[in-house]
């Protein structure tokens, strides 16, 4: 996957605060086991399945951060880049959109925040203000967008 260092730094911090609700969690697990029968338990079951779900959350983040391919921002300052802002013209239905462009990680289409691997996020990436972007879907479905505005990102 593809992430910025803001990601592996967002990731780190996860994964430290985790780190950090392992005792409380053991402890919660300690109390609950302290009660008596196991069988029927249920606040031994949900301390369990809390530290369970806890370390499977800091094996998978940790694994992220070892597997990511960490990508440069290396746009320009009339560029589109990622994290920044994007007003796009779609000339087939002559209407205007606007995005933020950022990681996969990061992507929330419902809040039209778009990843630098979505075909969209791709065909913008480094294109300038007026530019005509060929936008590929697949093999048989493309269509046209024009960039209207990029407002640069503050970090």
């Amino acid at each position: 996957m593809n992430l910025t260092r803001k990601d592996i730094e967002d990731l780190k911090e996860e994964i430290e605060f985790r780190k950090n609700e392992r005792p409380k969690i053991l402890e919660e697990l300690k109390e609950a086991r302290a009660q008596g029968d196991l069988s029927e338990n249920f606040e031994y079951h949900c301390a369990k399945r809390k530290n369970n779900q806890n370390n499977s959350r800091i094996r998978y983040l940790e694994k992220l951060i070892d597997t990511a391919n960490i990508i440069e921002d290396n746009a320009g300052d009339d560029q589109v880049g990622v994290g920044d802002e994007i007003t796009v013209l779609f000339e087939d239905e002559g209407e205007e959109e606007t995005y933020t462009l950022l990681s996969t990680l990061k992507s929330d289409t419902l809040n039209n925040i778009i990843s630098i691997e979505s075909p969209l996020g791709k065909a913008l990436r480094y294109k300038k203000v007026g530019d005509r972007v060929k936008v590929n879907v697949n093999e048989e479905i493309s269509y046209f967008v024009t960039v209207k505005a990029i407002k640069k990102s503050e970090s």
